[in-house]
């Protein structure tokens, strides 16, 4: 594959994915549920891709076997003893289940694991803090994807108690489940995907840009298409501790770069 096309494949699949978001409001029903499922699997495809073309296979495998093979796993054993997560059922709207677990929701997880992981790397220096930061990253997500999806009927909980102030129906416990399960999926990541995974570089652009797409759109969304004004808020405010400082980083940078002179032509003198 040449480097033209390792560059814009991820840009090309972003498109795709903004696209089916976009859509996503419009619909309902079965039609909005199918959505739902298609636009997962190209969040999944865009993140896993994005980890081969620039990182290697070495790291597209960890990502696949740490937050896919791990988000199935703690999924499974959540549904079936409630741990660590809280008792929840999933409906049979989201496609094929495997122990309870309906396929795409491990991949949900990736999806949105990678672009978290490397903003942290991009945002802070030590492994603690990257590992910090991409957790609540990562974590932050789930305040709009729970309401979102509780609303559309596709998983409902069997005790939602205590929860968030406008957040009725979901347990406080599920997002403290989320937040240490996202620290160990960070734990294991870097050690497995390789020195590579702890850099940043001109070709993760597409990974920053999900980022900062998925905060804009979802805090939108929320807010006026999906009339959940509670979970607009609380996801805005979770998610803005990494996509903030990121979007401020992006543009200082491409502040920078636009305020760098050129380098004067070299002008021979005469023989």
């Amino acid at each position: 594959m040449s480097t033209g096309v390792r560059a814009r494949l991820p840009w090309a699949l972003l498109a795709v994915l903004v696209l089916a978001q976009i859509c996503y409001p419009l619909t309902g029903g079965a039609t909005r549920a199918g959505l739902t499922v298609a636009t997962v699997v190209l969040g999944w495809l865009l993140s896993v891709g994005h980890a081969l073309l620039t990182r290697g296979a070495r790291t597209a495998v960890a990502l696949v076997a740490v937050v896919t093979g791990g988000g199935f796993a703690v999924e499974a054993i959540g549904v079936a003893t409630g741990f660590p997560f809280g008792s929840y059922d999933y409906s049979g709207e989201l496609g094929p289940k495997l122990a309870g677990v309906p396929l795409i929701i491990p991949l949900a997880w990736t999806w949105m694991a990678w672009p978290a992981w490397l903003t942290a790397v991009r945002l802070v220096r030590s492994r603690a803090a990257r590992i910090a930061l991409s957790a609540v990253g990562l974590a932050a997500w789930d305040l709009f994807l729970d309401p979102q999806m509780v609303a559309e009927g596709y998983w409902t909980w069997l005790d939602a108690t205590p929860a968030l102030p406008g957040l009725p129906g979901i347990p406080v416990s599920n997002y403290l489940g989320w937040l240490g399960f996202a620290v160990l999926l960070a734990v294991a990541l870097r050690p497995l995907a390789g020195p590579s995974a702890d850099r940043v570089d001109g070709r993760d652009a597409p990974m920053f840009a999900l980022y900062l797409w998925t905060y804009a759109s979802s805090v939108l969304a929320h807010a006026v298409f999906l009339r959940l004004p509670a979970s607009a808020l609380w996801g805005a405010a979770g998610m803005a501790v990494a996509a903030v400082p990121l979007a401020v980083t992006l543009w200082r940078a491409r502040q920078d770069r636009a305020g760098t002179p050129e380098p004067a032509p070299r002008v021979d003198a005469p023989a």
